[in-house]
């Protein structure tokens, strides 16, 4: 894949839509492209972030940790970006990541990622607002898993 395919990918999500062509080029050069088997972690719940992750080909599944073992929280695929939780609150990851399908992605490094969001508040914005539609998610999950213990408890 050329730099200007990776530079396309980057284009398509839209946390990078709007940052110019030479940028989001510079980005694509100075991020690394990594590819993973079928099942392999990429990292795990509860690791120190170092690099947010983009999606070129291939899936991946979001795993919680339970007491009754991992839980699918979701699937992600192309173009799909993942990790910047934990580099945006230095906090450790909040999921795991387990390559589903053979997975190539491109790594964006903690400071790489820190600079283009001081550099593009526009950036920033999407984020907040990329994370508050997976809050929006959460939320309606533990609602509808909340009435169905609910309904089950009603007729037990």
């Amino acid at each position: 894949m050329s730099l200007q395919e990776e530079v396309e990918i980057l284009r398509r999500i839209p946390l990078f839509a709007q940052i110019e062509p030479s940028k989001l080029k510079l980005l694509a050069f100075t991020s690394e492209r990594v590819a993973f088997d079928a099942g392999h972690v990429l990292f795990r719940q509860g690791d120190m972030a170092n690099a947010a992750f983009v999606i070129i080909e291939g899936n991946a599944e979001v795993l919680a940790e339970s007491a009754a073992g991992p839980v699918t929280l979701a699937v992600l695929g192309p173009s799909d970006f993942f990790g910047e939780i934990a580099i945006l609150c230095d906090v450790p990851r909040t999921a795991t990541i387990r390559a589903q399908t053979r997975l190539i992605t491109l790594r964006i490094s903690k400071d790489l990622f820190l600079r283009l969001i001081k550099e593009f508040p526009q950036i920033a914005a999407g984020i907040m607002r990329e994370l508050a539609h997976r809050l929006e998610n959460t939320n309606n999950a533990l609602r509808s898993a909340h009435a169905e213990l609910e309904q089950l408890r009603r007729s037990a």
